[in-house]
């Protein structure tokens, strides 16, 4: 295989690089992952994950940890209820789901980000991941990198894989491209021990999420990990809203006051939201990497993950998409089949780039479905026709 005696460095421990982690050690690669985080015990936010059979399920298939994927997702999670925006029930499939269906292209099992990290961090040899590892910069060295690290480090590899996000600093080594914004922002919040906070909400998700429409604006609920609520209120406006709307997104009145104006024909119901949510709000403009972008592929340096094709939420492919890319990569990095590691890359970036570009073609799609005046009818559709 091309990877042979190669020292390897992933920049970024998300779900990404990590089963890429897994899958090269696997094949008995040296590889390492520097994380920015101080150590792996730093806090993991964001919403549970939804692994789909042909992408993240397919990745831990062959990464060996189907088995503690079942022994830890959470049963019913990816059960959903689909309201108005006066809190009226149109959509309930708690009764008819089946909890688990591992093989069904429909079932999307879902399990917390800091679990998910845990059961691969765990399956990786000690010392793999160097913590408080924050990337500054790469510079050519031989047929290889150094890679700056903060504090002053440096450390040499023979090639590179940048998954380090949205906002990927490896990814301007390859290409000029850079994220569109989508015209729809999203605010989080987050709801500690929701069955004691809020327990009218806590008992209306049953561990699962809710999706709320009306209005051309959306709210998405959802259970996490440890029996914490997060949420997102979704809306269309203009990307520089979160720096020029005047809130103060740690002033739990001043959120709710505009949500009340913002919100104006929603049920008062949803204000209980606020009320109950820790601060800060956290505002998070939504982008989408270019769809026809393509760049010219370099023998020791490629992206996965956000760092390549950064989309929006709306079809759930983020996690997925990152996880198929670190399958693939490592298949065509671990091959005999090729005559040379930039033949092996430029493969694996082509079907990437275009595989990615329909997946965030079908999120953008979905975006504007979930905020047109529409949207209550056609996310029934959708979720009736499954």
């Amino acid at each position: 295989m091309q990877i042979n005696n190669k020292k390897i460095a992933i920049i970024g421990g998300g779900p990404g690089g990590l089963t890429l982690a897994r899958l090269l050690q696997l094949k008995g690669a040296d590889v390492k992952v520097y994380e920015r985080d101080i150590n792996k015990d730093a806090r993991v936010q964001g919403a549970p994950l939804d692994m789909h059979e042909e992408s993240g399920l397919s990745a831990l298939i062959k990464a060996d940890l189907l088995t503690e994927f079942k022994n830890n997702f959470m049963p019913g999670a990816d059960k959903t209820l689909i309201l108005n925006d006066q809190a009226e029930i149109f959509f309930n499939d708690h009764e008819c789901n089946i909890e688990q269906d591992f093989g069904n292209e429909h079932f999307r099992p879902e399990i917390d980000r800091g679990v998910l990290r845990k059961i691969l961090l765990d399956s990786l040899e000690p010392e793999t991941v160097v913590w408080n590892s924050h990337f500054v910069s790469l510079e050519p060295q031989n047929e290889g990198w150094i890679l700056h690290l903060k504090d002053g480090l440096s450390v040499y590899a023979d090639l590179v894989i940048g998954s380090d996000g949205a906002n990927s600093k490896i990814r301007s080594y390859l290409t000029d491209f850079k994220p569109f914004y989508s015209g729809i922002t999203m605010l989080e919040g987050n709801v500690y021990n929701s069955e004691k906070a809020f327990p009218q909400m806590h008992s209306l998700l049953k561990g699962g999420k809710i999706m709320a429409f009306g209005n051309e604006r959306n709210i998405l609920l959802g259970q996490k990990g440890g029996g914490d609520l997060g949420f997102y209120v979704s809306f269309k406006t203009h990307e520089k809203w979160s720096k020029e709307s005047g809130i103060d997104f740690s002033d739990r009145t001043e959120v709710l006051d505009w949500f009340k104006k913002e919100y104006s024909e929603w049920s008062i119901f949803w204000d209980e939201l606020f009320e109950k949510a820790a601060t800060p709000f956290i505002p998070r403009p939504i982008y989408c990497a270019p769809l026809d972008q393509t760049w010219k592929t370099l023998p020791n340096l490629t992206i996965i993950g956000d760092a390549a094709h950064v989309m929006p939420p709306f079809a759930g492919e983020g996690a997925n998409m990152a996880m198929l890319d670190a399958l693939e990569l490592s298949e065509v990095l671990t091959s005999d089949e090729y005559n040379s590691l930039q033949e092996a890359i430029s493969d694996y970036e082509t079907k990437m780039c275009k595989r990615a570009a329909n997946a965030a073609k079908e999120s953008l799609e979905n975006g504007e479905k979930m905020h047109s005046a529409d949207s209550l009818n056609m996310m029934l559709e959708f979720f009736t026709s499954h």
